[in-house]
């Protein structure tokens, strides 16, 4: 009877509780709504209207017209490859971070985030000079004996590459040395000792207890990705058509915000639902745990 007594009075505290902290968090869950939720919810309710009234033909136009699954295709597979060179270029950066002393690692860091100290579109604008037939790059290779033509580095689907690499690197690198810094560095060493090289012991030891952070940091990269506008089109020329490209030119082209917004809702659409997936095959908090 006690006990039962005992367990009815947590349950009530635990309510009591849960009742304040929503209390407490509703201003913020307010802002959220009207932030987010508002806006989201009438670029919805725009999608099914045009000059005519309410209608389907904004969504129709995406099933009917080819030219909408290849501006899909470019920037699903863009934001795929930008995804696979960040974690190629960010994945021994980052575990270089986590092997240096803390002064090094702090300068390394703040190198890392050296690009968010300037503009955007001043950085996109920096690698078009750069890569330009008569950049920089192209002169050096030249002047180097490597390349006997310039190289076309720039207003195609390798400078959009180069110029998002660039600009996304800095998102894997953080969580992903947030999640290496919290493995403790003697179970690589007791890897080493029980007879395992230290390519073993990095590869069976060391990169599996990296994973949440490197879902992590690969799933905000290509998320990210998805709605990038500046830098496809800065340095892809026109040649790289992405979804954010073609939801700016129906909005202030045509000004058709009905066909616009559709769009918009289908990305954020394609975007929950990678995020469901990866939550649901890649339980990315369970493997933390498991390792743990």
């Amino acid at each position: 009877m006690t006990l039962a007594l005992g367990a009815a009075a947590l349950a009530a505290d635990a309510r009591t509780e849960r009742r304040q902290l929503l209390a407490l968090s509703s201003p913020a869950l307010l802002v959220v709504a009207l932030v987010v939720f508002v806006p989201v919810g009438w670029l919805f309710w725009l999608s099914f209207f045009d000059q005519t009234g309410a209608t389907f033909a904004n969504y129709q136009r995406l099933l009917d017209n080819v030219a909408y699954y290849k501006i899909f295709q470019t920037t699903f597979v863009l934001s795929a490859v930008v995804t696979l060179v960040t974690i190629l270029m960010g994945y021994p950066l980052a575990y270089l971070l986590s092997q240096l002393s803390r002064r090094a690692a702090l300068v390394g860091l703040a190198l890392v985030l050296l690009p968010f100290w300037t503009s955007l579109l001043v950085r996109t604008y920096a690698w078009l000079v750069l890569l330009q037939r008569n950049g920089l790059i192209n002169t050096l290779l030249i002047k180097l004996g490597l390349i006997d033509q310039p190289l076309g580095l720039v207003y195609n689907f390798t400078g959009a590459v180069i110029g998002m690499v660039h600009i996304m690197l800095p998102f894997l690198v953080l969580p992903l040395y947030a999640s290496m810094k919290t493995i403790d560095p003697l179970l690589p060493r007791a890897a080493m000792s029980l007879g395992a090289s230290p390519r073993a012991a990095f590869f069976t030891v060391f990169a599996p207890l990296t994973l949440p952070g490197l879902f992590a940091g690969s799933l905000l990269v290509f998320i990210y990705c998805l709605g990038f506008y500046i830098a496809p089109q800065v340095l892809g020329g026109g040649r790289v058509n992405m979804v954010a490209m073609k939801i700016l030119e129906n909005a202030t082209t045509y000004f058709n915000w009905g066909a616009a917004s559709a769009l918009g809702v289908v990305l954020l659409a394609v975007t929950l639902a990678i995020f469901y997936l990866v939550g649901r095959f890649l339980p990315v908090g369970r493997l933390s745990a498991e390792e743990r």
